[in-house]
């Protein structure tokens, strides 16, 4: 049963939003009432950038955006969240929409997440909140945020879950044909290096790793090749690339790794020779820590079949 007789959830059309999300969202709990034997289901309201309604909300969700909004486009729906939260209503973001939780300083010193994407554009922005972007969805008690530009289903599925109970979710699940399992950022996120950064002999050394990811490169090794001493070498790098130079091979390692379970053929000992890893067992636990999955199980989910034309 729901927290409160008839929830009413307020989703935020905001300048830029994604509206496939924001009339996803509303079409999914519209569908909900016909799956329930007593037919419950949430009062869904849009809630308009011009024009915010000064009425309460149970829950209210700013959906993910496609423009890249930066959440300071109207401000007078950042004055309304916070009414709306300071009121006692859950306050809930997909994807980009956490910077307009994060503008309206309902994020500060929370655990969060958002498209992992965004990552460092939105710690610079709010270096206050406990971002980890390796998530799907976190629930902080009265504030909920949702990782990736698909997300909204799984909040939608919470949602439905927080007020209606599994039962709810089951159905859901089964009507829409998705999966009600809990996922991960870190199952999907790739490893994007910077190489944009203006430093010559760290590209360098950023370009010979990839080249030889399979080589045991030691870190004196690359100084030597950058033309620095160590020390100076692993603060360039850092400064640089963001990582630590170990660090930045193991996920230069695992990112060829995850590319060739998806596409490739070869084994996973052979993968993992093929990208520096001698030891099967220590190349299967990186690779589980950094994903999220054992590199058999992520194969299987994310293996591209090869197309075959007449």
């Amino acid at each position: 049963m729901p927290n409160t007789p008839n929830p009413i959830l307020a989703l935020v059309d905001y300048p830029g939003v994604q509206r496939s999300a924001l009339w996803g969202l509303a079409d999914m709990f519209a569908l909900l009432p016909r799956l329930q034997d007593d037919q419950s289901g949430p009062e869904v309201r849009i809630i308009s950038a011009a024009d915010p309604a000064p009425s309460p909300c149970d829950a209210f969700v700013f959906p993910p955006s496609i423009d890249n909004s930066q959440g300071t486009e109207a401000p007078q729906l950042l004055d309304w969240a916070v009414t709306q939260h300071h009121a006692g209503a859950l306050a809930c973001s997909v994807c980009a929409g956490a910077f307009w939780l994060g503008h309206a300083d309902l994020l500060t010193a929370r655990p969060a997440t958002t498209h992992w994407a965004l990552e460092d554009r939105f710690r610079a922005a709010f270096p206050k909140v406990d971002l980890r972007p390796e998530h799907i969805l976190i629930d902080d008690h009265d504030v909920i945020t949702a990782g990736g530009l698909m997300a909204w289903l799984d909040l939608g599925l919470y949602l439905a879950g927080r007020w209606y109970g599994s039962d709810a979710v089951s159905r859901l699940a089964r009507h829409l044909l998705i999966d009600p399992a809990g996922r991960e950022q870190r199952h999907y996120s790739s490893f994007r290096p910077n190489r944009s950064h203006g430093d010559a002999q760290i590209l360098t050394v950023q370009r010979h790793m990839e080249r030889q990811v399979q080589d045991q490169m030691q870190t004196e090794q690359l100084a030597v090749l950058a033309g620095m001493s160590l020390r100076t070498f692993m603060r360039r790098f850092q400064s640089a690339t963001g990582y630590p130079p170990a660090t930045y091979l193991q996920a230069l390692r695992i990112e060829k790794a995850r590319a060739a379970l998806e596409r490739g053929g070869e084994s996973v000992s052979e993968i993992a020779w093929n990208v520096g890893y001698q030891d099967l067992s220590a190349f299967s636990r990186v690779f589980k820590a950094r994903t999220g999955l054992s590199p058999g199980t992520y194969r299987r989910r994310f293996h591209i079949q090869p197309q075959h034309h007449p």
